[in-house]
């Protein structure tokens, strides 16, 4: 989305200086996020300047736009303030009257505003809806109740004007207008965002696109013209343009009002509270985070807040951490008893001043605090969502509302578990005066944010200082009131009606970046949330010494209950000095970072769906469409038996006179040689364009295979050998023995569950068991070197379970009510048959057939 000053749009200053903490491109400001001043792009205006000295009267600039706003009446010339009562009265009634026809127009504007908004509701619930729930509430915001506000003060106003006497009061009512300026603040923090869905479905829908185009405006009481034609974007602006428009018009009538007119305390009071909610908007920190002041009187404000794992006493701790503009707290919310106002407990603060990010090769290595194994972390995630599916089926069937707490308090331990025992990636902070801190973040992304918004306030004047404990006391106290992040981030603190997120595949093209200020070696990475945090899915090449990137390389990205999509763009480092000691690896540097939502209703199209994400003056395009699970669950036979994709495996052994697939033997060879130590291999998705013509070399049995094997990219072949064992037309371990595996792997007694397993192997067809066993051995050398690739057993099996288990039909699984609920019953099931074998010593063949105990497979 363009910045908004250059779509012909009014430039924002003030707003834009609000959201210049937020903003991606930065061609307007300072490193402090100051707006430089530049003039106004031709064709747009300028915010009216406020000038806060009670003196001073500015006449309102005339707007000739988008439903005609009158102005407020030049005083005649020789009228200054100061005159006598009678003309002042005059005057103000003459500021009034032009005030309220402004007012009517205001009014008006609003009205065509909520006037789409609710048969959008009305279809918002129908099969074919124009917009979803949430996006006409994030568009829409406020604005009923702006309206509401608004047509109550008219309402007042109006009989009081028209029936006009020189010792009318309206003071009271210009008092109560200034007194609901909250519901404005409410807006503006969500005017960005309202702006951006807006052009977002415009762009998505052709039906909405007609709507916002064309909203009709009805015309003053008096006047020729009916009806006014105005965009939605436009009128979005309105309310923000109103707020200045009321300060301007209390100072006029502050001056017109003679100073012991029972009006004038109350007009003083009005503008008081408008001048206070004006400034708090004109700061460059979000007006919701003003706080505390310090001790020399300035405001401490808070700018970010939110939950961190922090590394203490060798123990995994889960703290708020707080950032004002000059110290970073890092707090735990105290236990207290029912009823009593919660507090928080500072555990250490560092000022800003004296707080330096020592880089990786400078830092010690990590104490030693024990990983938690990838098993646990599976068993937790299999709970979640065993719990999840319990707690819906009690209230499907009006459960007892103590068991559903229950259940929520048992899911609510376990996620809180999997939230604290998941992050990996070291974020350190020190204080020059004294101690290091650690924390543990599961993602990039994350570390970035918290170091830019650090980094930002630290090219302020900063003074070191000492708090006090009163101070300390204070400061900390102020926590709770202002904290922005209310809620541990797991799914039993989500609201019932919050979406579930999104279960299949996301196929993403990543196609070029534009923005660079020099040549580098560039890279992107894909990043998904699951189970409250994120996860690094897939990664383009490096396009060498280059300002444009053209990667054009699409991904199949799994989600599983996923709500957003992240873009990293990386400059590649090939310094080996530069190595973060924690994980020996070589660190390159963030050159921005962006994240979108994945609204069902955008994705969920057959089509692709072109968006720009834009991160710090960068931008990157990129295409996305989404398969859900149930469509993805269906195994498709090739039409034809000549290829290899697609057709029984006995049919490819029996033609190639092979006991495994020679696509499997090539593929694990290929990886085993040039890929075992790579970083996430077969977690990280190779590029879908490189997969597909690696899939036809080998359907056509073509003789430059193994060229072709020896050029192409790791992660594309791992994918390409993903991709035959999804694509058969039953899956390696069968359809007719699933619901065996399925129950073996439940057996609580470890000799009955070794017997069936064992046995469940002997019963499968001579090519599937011997393919079976070939990938698990080479599966268990690529976790051997987890050390360095990062892939444990448990990673490898909840790559590779779904796709050998998977059924070939859905319609087995039609009593379940959702495609999640299809991942948490069967997907975690089949993780852990895979895993059973990949944790077992070596099975042999040979032995396996020898070896005639039985065991029946109706346990």
């Amino acid at each position: 989305m363009e910045p908004l000053s250059h779509r012909g749009l009014p430039r924002l200053s003030w707003i834009d200086t609000l959201y210049s903490n937020f903003s991606y491109g930065t061609d307007d400001y300072d490193g402090e996020g100051n707006e430089e001043q530049k003039g106004p792009p031709e064709g747009s205006e300028t915010m009216p300047y406020i000038d806060e000295s009670p003196t001073m009267s500015p006449q309102l600039s005339a707007r000739g736009q988008g439903g005609g706003d009158s102005i407020s009446p030049t005083p005649p010339e020789g009228l200054a303030p100061g005159v006598e009562a009678g003309k002042g009265l005059e005057m103000r009634k003459l500021v009034l009257s032009g005030f309220l026809a402004s007012e009517e127009i205001y009014i008006n504007q609003l009205e065509a505003l909520l006037l789409p908004m609710k048969p959008l509701k009305a279809t918002a619930t129908t099969s074919q809806p124009v917009l979803t729930i949430q996006q006409i509430e994030t568009i829409f915001y406020k604005i009923q109740d702006i309206y509401e506000i608004h047509k109550e003060f008219y309402d007042n106003l109006c009989p009081k004007v028209q029936q006009w006497d020189s010792q009318v009061t309206m003071g009271h009512l210009f008092q109560k207008l200034a007194s609901q300026l909250g519901v404005y603040k409410a807006f503006v923090d969500n005017y960005k965002v309202a702006l951006e869905t807006a052009e977002k479905c415009s762009q998505s829908n052709n039906q909405f696109q007609k709507i916002s185009e064309e909203l009709k405006v009805k015309g003053p009481k008096d006047s020729k013209d009916s009806h006014t034609s105005v965009t939605m974007e436009a009128l979005l602006y309105k309310p923000i343009d109103r707020v200045t428009r009321s300060t301007l018009v209390l100072h006029d009538l502050l001056k017109h009002t003679p100073v012991d007119h029972p009006d004038y305390p109350l007009l003083q009071d009005a503008l008081r509270i408008s001048q206070n909610f004006l400034s708090s908007i004109n700061e460059d920190i979000d007006p919701r985070r003003t706080a505390v002041t310090t001790p020399k009187g300035e405001t401490r404000q808070l700018v970010k807040d939110g939950f961190l794992v922090e590394v203490s006493e060798s123990s995994r701790k889960l703290r708020h951490v707080f950032l004002f503009t000059d110290v970073l707290l890092c707090a735990k919310l105290k236990k207290t008893s029912a009823g009593k106002h919660q507090q928080y407990d500072c555990k250490w603060y560092i000022p800003l001043a004296d707080l330096v990010f020592p880089s990786p090769e400078e830092s010690e290595a990590s104490p030693q605090v024990h990983p938690f194994p990838d098993h646990e972390l599976e068993d937790m995630k299999m709970k979640i969502s065993a719990l999840k599916s319990e707690i819906q089926k009690e209230k499907a069937n009006k459960g007892q509302s103590r068991a559903i707490e229950r259940l929520k308090k048992k899911m609510f331990e376990n996620e809180f578990l999997l939230l604290l025992n998941s992050p990996t990636i070291p974020f350190r902070i020190h204080n020059r005066n004294g101690k290091s801190y650690l924390f543990l973040l599961s993602s990039d992304y994350e570390r970035s944010e918290w170091r830019e918004a650090i980094q930002k306030l630290q090219k302020k004047d900063l003074q070191a200082f000492v708090l006090s404990s009163v101070e300390l006391q204070v400061l900390t106290g102020s926590c709770f009131k202002l904290r922005t992040v209310h809620n541990i981030p797991v799914t039993s603190n989500k609201d019932d009606d919050e979406s579930p997120g999104l279960y299949g595949f996301l196929h993403v093209i990543v196609h070029s970046a534009k923005g660079f200020k020099q040549s580098a070696n560039l890279y992107c990475t894909l990043e998904v949330d699951s189970f409250g945090y994120f996860v690094s899915k897939a990664k383009t090449r490096v396009f060498r010494d280059t300002t444009e990137p053209k990667w054009d390389e699409e991904f199949e990205i799994e989600l599983e209950g996923s709500q957003s999509l992240r873009i990293l763009c990386y400059e590649k480092c090939y310094d080996k000095t530069k190595v973060n000691k924690d994980n020996n690896e070589i660190v390159d540097k963030i050159m921005g970072k962006g994240q979108i939502q994945l609204d069902p209703q955008t994705v969920e199209t057959k089509n692709w769906h072109t968006d720009v994400i834009e991160m710090n003056g960068i931008k990157v395009e990129f295409s996305m469409k989404f398969t859900s699970r149930d469509m993805s669950l269906k195994r498709t036979p090739s039409k034809k038996q000549t290829g290899v994709f697609g057709v029984k495996i006995s049919v490819v052994t029996k033609r190639e006179r092979s006991k495994v697939p020679y696509i499997v033997r090539q593929c694990v060879e290929e990886v085993e040689k040039r890929g075992i130590e790579e970083v996430g291999i077969y977690r990280i998705s190779g590029v879908a364009t490189d997969i597909q013509a690696l899939k036809a070399v080998f359907d056509a049995n073509n003789k430059d295979i193994l060229l072709m094997l020896s050029d192409t990219d790791i992660n594309a072949i791992a994918g390409t050998l993903k991709l035959y064992f999804r694509e058969l037309p039953e899956p390696l371990l069968t359809d007719r023995l699933y619901p065996a595996f399925m129950e073996g792997i439940a057996l609580s007694d470890p000799a009955a569950k070794e017997n069936c397993m064992m046995h469940l192997l002997r019963t499968l067809p001579d090519p599937n068991l011997i393919t079976f066993l070939f990938l698990l051995e080479h599966l268990k050398r690529v976790a051997e070197k987890e050390p360095i690739n990062k892939m444990s057993l448990h990673n490898l099996a909840t790559v590779f379970g779904p796709t050998l288990l998977r059924p070939s039909e859905v319609e087995s699984k039609a009593h379940l009510t959702s495609a999640a609920d299809i991942w948490s019953h069967d997907v975690m099931a089949q993780v852990q048959v895979l895993l059973y074998y990949l944790q077992h010593p070596p099975i042999s063949f040979a032995e396996l057939k020898r070896n005639t105990l039985y065991f029946s497979t109706d346990v």
